[in-house]
C-alpha cells in the first residue's frame, strides 16, 4: 500500500456505505485524512469507527445532502478538523424508480437534489478553498445511466447526465488553477443499493444483472473506489474533464443479435 494520499484531507459524501464507504477506507489507508457525510449516522459513525481502528484520522456528520446546507456543513467540518480541503468525492445519488408519468414532482426533485445538486454544491463550495490553496481535484460518481437511457429510471438518468456534463463544464473552470475534475460512471455494483433493488432476491438478480456485463458479474465497490482513489491522486496529474466508465464491458456491447447469414448458395 503506498502513501499517495499522505497529509491531505478528503471529504466523501454517502460516505457510510458501498462506494462512498469503500473508497474513504482506501484514502484513509493510503494516508489521508477522511471526513465522511451520510444520511446515516449509524452508518458513519460505523465507517469511522473502521477507520479509527485502523490508525486513520477522520470526522462523521450526518446529513442530507437534499438540504443544501449539509454539503457545506461537511466542508466546513473539514476545515475546522483538519484545517485544508484536498479532495472531494461527490458520491451521493439517489434512485427512486417508476414509470415516467407515474413519477410525482416530490420523488423527481428528491433524486435531483440528492444526485445533482449535492454535486453542485460540492464543487461551489470545494472550489474558492483549493484556490487559496492552490490545489485540489473534485470526483463526481456519475453512472452509465448518464448516457444510457433505462426504463423506470428517467429521473435517475436524468440526474446522472447532469453529474457527467456538470464534471465537463467545471473541469473546464477549474483548470487553470490547476484544480482537475473527473467523473466515475459505474455499472452495476455490490452496494446497498443494489439490495434494496433486489427486494430480498440477490442471487437472482446478480446472475441477471452481472449476467449482461461481459464480464458476468456486477462490479465490487472496492473497484470503483480503485479507479476514484487514482483520479484524485498525483498519478492522474493531466486527467481532467474526463468520463470513465467502469462497468465491466456493458455499454461496449450494441446488444443486437449475432446475426451470420450462409453463404449463397452458387
Amino acid at each position: 500500500m503506498t502513501n499517495r494520499f499522505e497529509g491531505r484531507v478528503a471529504v466523501v459524501t454517502a460516505g457510510g456505505s458501498g462506494i462512498g464507504a469503500a473508497t474513504a477506507k482506501l484514502f484513509s489507508r493510503e494516508g489521508a485524512k477522511v471526513v465522511l457525510l451520510d444520511i446515516s449516522g449509524t452508518r458513519a459513525e460505523a465507517v469511522a469507527s473502521e477507520i479509527e481502528a485502523a490508525g486513520g484520522e477522520v470526522a462523521w456528520m450526518k446529513g442530507d445532502v437534499a438540504v443544501p446546507e449539509t454539503v457545506p456543513a461537511g466542508i466546513d467540518l473539514a476545515m475546522e478538523r483538519f484545517g485544508a480541503l484536498d479532495i472531494m468525492f461527490n458520491n451521493a445519488g439517489l434512485a427512486e424508480p417508476g414509470p415516467v408519468e407515474e413519477l410525482t414532482l416530490e420523488s423527481w426533485n428528491r433524486v435531483m437534489s440528492v444526485t445533482a445538486t449535492s454535486t453542485f454544491l460540492g464543487i461551489k463550495y470545494s472550489l474558492p478553498i483549493m484556490r487559496r490553496q492552490g490545489r485540489g481535484t473534485i470526483v463526481n460518481t456519475g453512472s452509465i445511466d448518464g448516457f444510457l437511457g433505462e426504463r423506470n429510471m428517467a429521473s435517475y438518468c436524468a440526474a446522472k447526465a447532469a453529474v457527467v456534463n456538470l464534471t465537463r463544464a467545471a473541469a473546464l473552470e477549474a483548470a487553470p488553477d490547476g484544480i482537475r475534475v473527473n467523473c466515475v460512471c459505474p455499472g452495476s455494483v455490490r452496494t446497498r443499493a443494489a439490495q434494496i433493488l433486489a427486494k430480498g432476491r440477490e442471487d437472482e438478480y446478480k446472475k441477471a444483472i452481472g449476467g449482461a456485463h461481459p464480464l458476468g458479474r456486477i462490479a465490487e465497490a472496492e473497484e470503483i473506489a480503485n479507479l476514484v482513489a487514482f483520479l484524485a491522486s498525483d498519478d492522474a496529474s493531466f486527467i481532467t474533464g474526463a468520463v470513465y466508465t467502469i462497468d465491466g464491458g456493458l455499454t461496449a456491447d450494441c446488444h443486437l443479435p449475432s446475426f451470420n447469414p450462409s453463404p449463397a448458395a452458387a
